[in-house]
């Protein structure tokens, strides 16, 4: 196998961020509370057209910048279980990767092949599962 992924490095790389976007999806997917993030986020978008609706009203405008305050850190706190779950993996998988591209043609530059294909699947991923 290793074979295989040396001789084609960036179809393998991109084959590999799409299959580490899909567990990460997939970790988000059974581990996030969708609802509550769903909510927290159309919450925030309501109260960024209240703060432009107020600009003029500073007393006003602090109580929604707090709001906003807390339904972002919120946010974050929902956000944090899934990625706690994910990161160790992540690292350790980075780590062996690395060694696996060293002597390839893109031993460079394999991280930016990864960031890249690792968007674009993610953003297909959130889609499929309806992820916030």
């Amino acid at each position: 196998m290793l074979e295989q992924i040396q001789a084609y490095p960036r179809i393998s790389i991109i084959i590999l961020a799409f299959a580490v976007s899909l567990l990460i999806s997939l970790v988000n997917y059974f581990f996030l509370d969708k609802e509550k993030v769903k909510d927290l986020k159309t919450r925030q978008k309501s109260i960024q057209d209240e703060l432009k609706k107020f600009k003029d009203d500073p007393a006003k405008l602090k109580d929604l910048q707090q709001e906003m305050f807390s339904n972002a850190f919120e946010t974050l706190k929902h956000s944090m279980k899934p990625m706690f779950i994910t990161i160790i993996p992540i690292i350790f998988f980075f780590s062996i990767i690395k060694g696996w591209y060293a002597e390839t043609e893109i031993a460079k530059s394999w991280i930016w092949w990864y960031i890249a294909g690792s968007i674009v699947s993610s953003i297909i991923f959130r889609k499929l599962l309806k992820l916030p």
